[in-house]
């Protein structure tokens, strides 16, 4: 091991413990480094490299000083540019409540009354349904993301569309679609991991997909389990294949299919009280959340930048101030740089909310990820109308909702319309500006 190579480890190990103990960059000591690195459990070369260099000791502190007063959490990435992050750590500042009007930027709308008689708020996104739609559950479709499985059809009919790493770093949508019996196209449809099936949980959602790796199996037996499988013989009335590509990316299913399947099988189209009733809190169109009330501590975020974390999706979103919304592109390995577009209605897709959510996890093997979803230690940030917060979430059941909240300790709200849940390995890195 060369000397240079030597100091970078001893760098790291001392700035690792610095953040696992809490140090504070005005109260590290040359004495500290020392008792960090303590010459006697190095290796014969090292300790002779550290008791013959030992005079590089405050040229090492300095550094791990402004590394510590910049950086945030090695496992949560700044992602800010150019700003710095806030801290993580619940504040004692008193909290911040909804703006009491929006500012003359972001677009609002007087939705205090619904269009037609009848109609309710939606679970999903406080837009106003009929009520036989906001009765019936919504199903959560495992699709796809690489080249060979586009385009989509009917994704921006997703009320809620999850994105996480699968094996091989590509990266698999799960559409959490409400109003969903009438859709006469709806895929492609790829195989299930565990990690989604806790998502759709949340929603009381019916898991359509076709399969899924061996360790799927204890999941999909519990009784409260229900799904749509297009490789189990009695599911697959509510699958067709397509001959304008080749298998597996042709794969589809449909509305009444679906119902059809659903309805043999003796499920309830109703939601059966496993969920939360209430999963995200809304702001209305007429008074939006704009994030004012965080300040300063709200970054402007005109453009998220996802590559860093999903490398062969690399996909981004920029915001439109005309009407609030984030546009959604990607530039899928092996294909074009470009707009995220429905084939089925022609529209890019769109979203009101964005959350980054850090998750931990760990390699099963050959690949195959395992996402920690139930936790109370984790955080990511929450975007909407041009501006982003951090926050740090939790969730504690199977079918308890995930839950955001900002560093006041307040759950967030959301804006009604669709949300995008961006999933994150800790450690990897995204960018806004």
């Amino acid at each position: 091991m060369t000397e240079n190579v030597f100091y970078g480890k001893m760098l790291k190990k001392v700035y690792n413990r610095c953040i696992e103990d809490n140090m504070m960059t005005d109260i590290i000591t040359i004495a500290d480094i020392t008792a960090i690195i303590d010459p006697k459990q190095c290796d014969p070369y090292d300790r002779r490299v550290i008791m013959k260099q030992l005079k590089i000791l405050p040229l090492l502190l300095a550094i791990i000083m402004a590394f510590a007063a910049c950086a945030h959490a090695e496992d949560t990435p700044d992602p800010i540019i150019p700003e710095s992050t806030p801290s993580s750590s619940v504040t004692d500042a008193p909290p911040p409540s909804l703006p009491g009007s929006a500012s003359p930027e972001v677009p609002t709308e007087d939705d205090s009354q619904p269009p037609r008689e009848g109609m309710v708020r939606s679970r999903l996104t406080n837009e106003w349904v009929d009520k036989e739609v906001a009765n019936v559950r919504p199903i959560a479709v495992i699709i796809p993301n690489e080249s060979n499985a586009i385009p989509h059809y009917n994704l921006s009919r997703a009320s809620i569309l999850y994105e996480a790493n699968v094996e091989g770093r590509m990266t698999r949508l799960m559409a959490i679609c409400e109003d969903w019996q009438g859709l006469d196209k709806i895929g492609n449809i790829r195989s299930l991991r565990t990690y989604y099936a806790y998502w759709a949980f949340e929603w009381d959602a019916f898991l359509v997909h076709l399969g899924g790796p061996f360790f799927i199996n204890d999941l999909i037996a519990q009784p409260n389990t229900q799904y749509i499988d297009g490789l189990v013989t009695s599911d697959q009335a509510a699958f067709s294949r397509t001959t304008d590509r080749s298998s597996p990316h042709n794969a589809y299913t449909d509305g009444p299919s679906l119902t059809g399947v659903i309805r043999k099988k003796g499920y309830s189209l109703s939601y059966r009280g496993l969920a939360d009733s209430e999963h995200f809190r809304f702001a209305v169109k007429k008074n939006p959340n704009t994030l004012s009330q965080y300040d300063k501590n709200a970054k402007n975020a005109i453009y998220i930048d996802m590559s860093g974390c999903y490398p062969l999706t690399r996909c981004y979103f920029e915001y439109n101030e005309k009407d609030g919304l984030y546009y959604r592109s990607q530039h899928l390995s092996g294909s074009t740089d470009g707009p995220h577009i429905d084939a089925a209605t022609g529209e890019q897709l769109s979203f009101k909310n964005i959350l980054i959510q850090y998750v931990k996890y760990e390699d099963l093997g050959e690949g195959y990820l395992a996402f920690q979803c139930h936790d109370t230690t984790s955080d990511g940030w929450f975007f909407t109308n041009g501006k982003g917060i951090h926050v740090n979430w939790e969730k504690e059941s199977d079918y308890g909702a995930t839950r955001y909240y900002d560093d006041y300790g307040n759950e967030i709200v959301l804006n009604t319309g669709k949300t995008m849940i961006c999933i994150v390995e800790e450690g990897d890195n995204f960018t806004f500006r």
